[in-house]
């Protein structure tokens, strides 16, 4: 895979070459003398206070950099235009009984519209079903080709995986999300910006990032009065873009999900019979 070839040198090396350039700054750029740089201060802020207390664009903005091994926005748009994911999903049911489940995921994004149809197929070992979010953003449920209307709880967890997630920071231009810096935090020993992002219903996610990667180390919400944590691992490239390959959705000190992503594959066609509620 293209990131194992990174050394530990090149990938911190690309790190500060990516901050460097999404904070508008060229890393080969000639050193001045500092009378100079004091005038350039004077003139448009001092830059070196401008790295330290970057704004929120600036900080999500290096983010998306990072996560499309510089390639941006527009690369972003088109290597992610559809999706098709599988893997594992495990999660806690009321009863405190884990419930395993293999699943596929597929998704199709308007890049000009900010929206994403998403279609999620889980496989139990009583039963198979799916979960699908149309155009207009309605959610229902398909069992044995048959349209059903899913319970409360489940269309909200399904709700929540699609709003409070990674790619909702990622397009929140697109989808005319506000974002705010809701200041630093050091968790564990690791250096944090915070984001805070809401969406045009509402809904409000903080983004942990970290000061030193710009990868998204964890994101929390309330839901229900609630507060819900979910925290990203293993990280990897797929198709020149950074996905986390672990997550785990915790209530409390309780993991209530957890999602092991098998493989990704990103730009195939997808069919948008999978999204339509009229099976016929």
């Amino acid at each position: 895979m293209f990131f194992s070839r990174f050394t530990p040198i090149c990938l911190a090396l690309f790190i500060v070459f990516s901050v460097s350039a999404a904070f508008g700054q060229t890393p080969n750029e000639p050193i001045t003398e500092k009378k100079e740089e004091k005038k350039e201060d004077k003139k448009s802020g001092n830059s070196k206070d401008a790295i330290k207390n970057p704004t929120a664009e600036q900080v999500v903005e290096s983010s998306i950099f990072v996560y499309t091994l510089g390639g941006g926005r527009e690369k972003l748009n088109q290597i992610r235009k559809t999706e098709f994911e599988r893997g594992k999903l495990i999660s806690t049911g009321d009863d405190g009984q884990l419930v395993n489940a293999n699943y596929q995921r597929w998704a199709i994004r308007d890049a000009t519209a900010g929206k994403r149809k998403i279609r999620l197929d889980q496989e139990l070992p009583t039963a198979s079903y799916a979960l699908v979010q149309g155009d207009d953003n309605k959610v229902f449920g398909i069992y044995n080709d048959s349209v059903f209307q899913p319970r409360e709880d489940a269309t909200l967890a399904f709700q929540n995986r699609i709003a409070h997630s990674i790619e909702a920071l990622l397009w929140y231009k697109e989808n005319n999300s506000k974002i705010d810096l809701a200041g630093k935090d050091k968790i564990l020993g690791v250096d944090y910006h915070l984001v805070d992002l809401t969406d045009t219903q509402g809904r409000k996610t903080r983004f942990y990032i970290s000061q030193r990667s710009f990868r998204v180390m964890m994101l929390d919400y309330e839901s229900g009065g609630v507060k819900h944590t979910r925290r990203f691992r293993d990280y990897k490239y797929a198709q020149g873009v950074l996905v986390p390959f672990n997550s785990e959705l915790r209530l409390g000190d309780k993991i209530i999900e957890e999602i092991h992503v098998g493989t990704v594959t990103f730009g195939q066609k997808v069919d948008d019979a999978l999204f339509v509620a009229n099976l016929g």
